[in-house]
């Protein structure tokens, strides 16, 4: 169990009971120690549809009782609405997800009553759980009750997108709701009616299902191609188990890129800075009137570069990620109605902002994609790929240009190297080829930019070829 770029993570049949109740119980009495809370305090917890979800809920709210705080069952909600119901009562928060990994596995996000966690605040949460481990830390489940807020929060959310577009602003529009298990899949239905589309929801499962927006599965985009050509779709959208990751497909059902839905959003929001991880599209600097600062892989960073571009007086500050999940860190105006910041990743922004654009132009998405003009991205992953061998795979590569030279020379010549977070290479014929661990699961994953499909692909499926005969020769 570890941090990962998104909250706490690890194997769901380690963290329920005693470790769920374990770094409860060390985030409550960090923010007590802290002073953001007071014993009687509220904190709010929601969960999502995974089989351990509910006991590890349990567990942590049996823990923060235990502390004398207050609690409330915020239930199956999309994360961003848990957060935002947070900012409004100056509660802190827990959502138990696991997001887009695998079911066997599940997390806890944590939030405190001004927002989302930062590394020195999962820094001090983790000591606080080793101090309490090392002093034997034991819990018995109290089946404490929490007060039911589900409807509140959900309401508040449901308020907020309410506003963004104008009534019947998808009229005309055919749309695709691929619902699987993530929580936000009532909401999406609701809401893209509201603004008057014709929504065919589709593929809702009882059994979690883990989508990746960043990389989305060669499963998950048949089922996405098949739904369009029987339906006869504009579009497709969903999100991954948590709802902070949007996923919007096209009339084809090919999903398009997360860094591109946050782009479509900065435009909309007309942001002066956008925030977002050295991941994200090279080519987002000269694709809208606003300043770019790149970060390191995660939310917590992009919160982090969204905060200092505050502090230095800029107004008009969003931020994105490689996924497509939207945050703001600046109150906006949207037709003359006041946005209030959220800064932490969010769905349903990204899917609003894409489908007005394509409504409002009255062009297929596919078209609005070429548009861009964008590089060709690509990304994949290596699952069940040991942390360790990761972690030698990146010393090497780090060790010299030597090495990476002899990694890479089936591939291309080195020209320019970041090492922001993994290692993304320039070549000299202009494509890029980034290596990077998973912050948060035993993963290998390789991005890549291109002139073409075709080029992209290949460079991707080389990249990971390279890792893959690495990782077999060492």
């Amino acid at each position: 169990m570890k941090f990962g770029t998104s909250g706490l993570r690890g194997l769901s049949e380690d963290l329920k009971g005693r470790a769920s109740a374990l770094y409860a119980t060390a985030f409550g009495r960090y923010l007590l120690d802290s002073r953001r809370a007071q014993p009687s305090d509220l904190i709010m917890v929601g969960r999502d549809f995974r089989d351990s979800s509910p006991e590890m809920a349990e567990n942590c709210v049996d823990a923060l009782a235990g502390l004398g705080f207050r609690t409330a069952d915020c239930g199956t909600v999309p994360t961003p609405a848990l957060a935002l119901y947070g900012l409004q009562e100056r509660a802190a928060c827990l959502m138990i997800t696991g997001s887009h990994i695998p079911a066997d596995r599940n997390g806890i996000k944590f939030y405190r009553p001004d927002g989302e966690i930062d590394k020195d605040d999962e820094a001090a949460i983790t000591a606080a759980a080793a101090e309490l481990d090392r002093a034997g830390f034991s819990f018995t489940p109290g089946a404490k009750t929490a007060r039911g807020r589900s409807e509140e929060c959900r309401a508040l959310f449901v308020q907020r997108n309410t506003g963004l577009l104008e009534n019947g602003a998808l009229a005309g529009l055919t749309i695709g709701v691929y619902q699987h298990s993530t929580v936000a899949r009532d909401l999406l239905v609701e809401l893209l009616e509201q603004y008057g589309a014709t929504v065919i929801a589709f593929g809702r499962s009882e059994t979690f299902i883990p989508v990746d927006t960043e990389a989305v599965s060669e499963e998950t985009i048949a089922i996405l191609k098949n739904a369009a050509k029987q339906y006869g779709l504009d579009a497709i959208v969903s999100a991954d188990g948590d709802g902070d990751r949007p996923l919007v497909a096209d009339e084809n059902g090919q999903p398009l890129r997360g860094d591109l839905l946050g782009l479509i959003t900065a435009n909309f929001l007309d942001a002066k800075v956008v925030v977002t991880p050295v991941t994200s599209n090279s080519g987002i600097e000269s694709a809208g009137n606003f300043r770019v600062v790149r970060t390191r892989v995660g939310s917590p960073f992009v919160i982090a570069g969204m905060q200092d571009a505050r502090t230095a007086g800029s107004d008009g500050v969003a931020g994105f990620e490689a996924n497509g999940g939207v945050l703001t860190a600046s109150d906006f105006s949207v037709r003359g109605q006041p946005l209030r910041a959220l800064p932490t990743r969010d769905c349903f922004l990204p899917i609003l902002a894409t489908l007005s654009l394509a409504a409002s132009t009255k062009q297929p998405l596919s078209a609005l994609v070429a548009a861009y003009r964008l590089p060709v991205a690509a990304a994949d992953r290596l699952e069940n790929f040991p942390v360790e061998t990761s972690a030698r795979l990146m010393a090497y590569l780090r060790a010299g240009p030597e090495n990476l030279a002899t990694f890479l020379e089936p591939i291309g010549d080195v020209a320019a190297i970041s090492d922001i977070d993994g290692l993304r290479v320039t070549l000299k014929d202009r494509r890029i080829i980034h290596f990077r661990p998973s912050g948060n699961a035993p993963e290998m994953r390789c991005y890549v930019e291109a002139e073409t499909e075709a080029a992209a692909a290949g460079l991707l499926a080389d990249g990971l070829a390279r890792i893959r005969q690495w990782a077999a020769a060492n």
